[in-house]
């Protein structure tokens, strides 16, 4: 049996190739292709890095609340060996796995350590970058990172805000102050929120970033008028856009200040590793995610895993941490096993995650097997 695995990571846990691994040990005496994939979210440049071969720099910009942080580029170069594309990650400089729980605060995290990654590798020579935008600590709606690119937004009175995005309710104008000369930029996402409203970016994703419900209104209403503003002044309408609210709208502003297109993280992954490919050649499709619920279905990868194969006709089994809306899901997977169940805790699948997937891999051979038998 030819057995395809392209899980994404267990996040906390275990990275997609760790996964892989895991899963394909239990499975030694089968055929076994690992192709890890990912959906815009933490990991991608990892996932498409393997792929596409990279060297690795490292550049100091601003962590989301000023401080200095070191943030990975890869680097692809073309046959010539001249650097081509450059793969990167928001929350590498702008990411809540910067910032301890209790220091989350929302109104002065700022991207602007992401326009810096941006420059450094703009000034490395490439033609094309890549930027994966999930995980981020961030609400400013890309204000931040267009300020590093030499972007400047005025008041009323005509002065420069500096304090973004605390001062973004008193914006008037925004100007380039410089031509802003961009390689082509590729923003890989996992969601297709609009910037504003029930499904924004700050109702959707700002409490978990530090935003209390006091003040979801007030954090809403600085990047409406953000929004006004660049429609006013740029002619943009794109607040409603998929992906505009990505990352605390930086979706919108990359979109705004730099004309970049956002895609789907997992079609891009799967277009560029060959997925559907691996998927045609193989017998059984396996992947995974640290939890998999109803938002799953949201363009989360282990879904476009499970698409692919219901289009080629090949079963697919899901492994996760945690399972939720089990019912939602049984026409997405032929079999989908968590590793919290009533014999494993919440705590053991956290603190002894390898041994516990591969148990679970080990419990469940047979159920797999005969799937395809």
């Amino acid at each position: 049996m030819k057995v395809l695995i392209a899980s994404d990571k267990f996040k906390g846990t275990l990275t997609a190739k760790e996964v892989a691994d895991l899963i394909s040990e239990g499975l030694s005496d089968h055929e076994c292709v690992l192709k890890p994939v990912a959906d815009g979210g933490e990991g991608t440049s990892d996932i498409l890095g393997h792929s596409l071969g990279v060297t690795t720099f490292e550049v100091s910009v601003q962590g989301p609340h000023g401080s200095c942080v070191s943030a990975p580029i890869k680097i692809a170069l073309d046959q010539d060996g001249v650097p081509e594309i450059a793969l990167m990650e928001m929350s590498a400089a702008s990411g809540l796995s910067l910032i301890n729980k209790e220091d989350l605060d929302p109104w002065k995290a700022s991207t602007f350590g992401t326009g810096e990654l941006i420059i450094a590798a703009r000034d490395m020579g490439v033609d094309k970058i890549i930027l994966g935008i999930g995980g981020s600590a961030t609400n400013d709606g890309g204000a931040g990172m267009a300020q590093a690119l030499g972007v400047r937004f005025y008041d009323n009175d005509g002065h420069v805000i500096e304090d973004i995005p605390n001062s973004l309710d008193k914006l008037h104008r925004v100007f380039m102050d410089i031509p802003i000369d961009l390689p082509e930029i590729i923003v890989a996402t996992d969601v297709s929120n609009p910037l504003l409203g029930e499904k924004g970016a700050t109702r959707s994703y700002g409490p978990q970033k530090g935003i209390c419900v006091n003040d979801i209104d007030v954090h809403e209403s600085r990047l409406k008028r953000l929004a006004d503003v660049v429609e006013n002044e740029l002619n943009l309408s794109i607040r409603n856009d998929k992906g505009a609210g990505a990352a605390g709208g930086l979706g919108f502003g990359l979109k705004a200040f730099c004309d970049a297109t956002l895609v789907n993280g997992f079609d891009l992954i799967s277009e560029m590793t060959s997925l559907e490919e691996a998927v045609i050649s193989s017998d059984l499709i396996i992947t995974g995610e640290g939890s998999i619920d109803a938002q799953s279905m949201m363009g989360k990868a282990p879904f476009g895993v499970a698409k692919l194969a219901h289009k080629h006709n090949k079963p697919v089994v899901a492994f996760c941490g945690i399972l939720k809306d089990e019912e939602a899901l049984e026409n997405v997977f032929d079999k989908v096993f968590p590793m919290v169940d009533s014999e494993v805790s919440v705590e053991e699948a956290i603190n002894d995650s390898s041994k516990v997937l591969k148990n679970k891999v080990d419990s469940c051979r047979l159920m797999i097997e005969q799937l395809v038998s």
